[in-house]
């Protein structure tokens, strides 16, 4: 069976999440200008919808800094365990 977590094919690299990032980031604003260059046809779903695309945005935002923020505190922990030693 493959894609497991022990699978080599199933990586995940930093600058990859951050490039799918970006690019979520540029689809997402590229709608927020479609709607808003023809906010005389704008819908009040499309409104909730561009909404709800915009909150996810910013989670993925707050979980990507987090994990950077918890990789942070392992690296400075080995550090101050080699120090110790």
């Amino acid at each position: 069976m493959s894609g497991g977590w022990g699978d080599p094919s199933c990586n995940l690299t930093f600058n990859t999440l951050i490039n799918k990032y970006s690019e979520l980031q540029s689809k997402v604003l590229a709608k927020v200008r479609e709607v808003a260059s023809r906010i005389s046809v704008a819908t009040p779903g499309k409104f909730l919808l561009l909404q709800f695309a915009m909150s996810q945005v910013t989670q993925i935002g707050d979980s990507i800094s987090n994990l950077v923020s918890q990789v942070q505190s392992v690296i400075n922990n080995a550090v101050r365990n080699q120090k110790s030693n």
